[in-house]
């Protein structure tokens, strides 16, 4: 069996308050994350929001952040380092230094 509570007009306007404050709050945090904005897309970025989306069955918003989110965390491409070597037109064994030593001052003086 429902009791029906007798509306007195101090919990009136109790109830009033606590609605407007939820309300309050419920349009802060609509109007923070309803927040839009255009963004141009290139060809070849949009392809790949589109790609991803495709792939992961996301929204656009979510697919734009998960690239961001690679973005920043991808650390840029380094090219492998290569020594580069010159031929000298002589051949030198650097086991004994000086021996090595001897051998160039004796061919820059020719």
């Amino acid at each position: 069996m429902l009791r029906a509570r007798a509306a007195t007009p101090e919990r009136f306007a109790r109830n009033r308050l606590q609605s407007h404050v939820r309300a309050r709050i419920h349009s802060r945090t609509c109007y923070l994350s309803s927040m839009r904005t255009t963004i141009e897309f290139d060809a070849d970025t949009a392809k790949a929001v589109q790609r991803l989306r495709r792939e992961q069955g996301l929204g656009v918003s979510e697919a734009v952040n998960e690239l961001i989110r690679r973005g920043m965390l991808r650390p840029e491409p380094r090219r492998p380092f290569r020594q580069k070597t010159y031929r000298l037109g002589i051949m030198i064994d650097v086991a004994n230094v000086a021996d090595a030593l001897e051998v160039l001052e004796d061919t820059q003086h020719r």
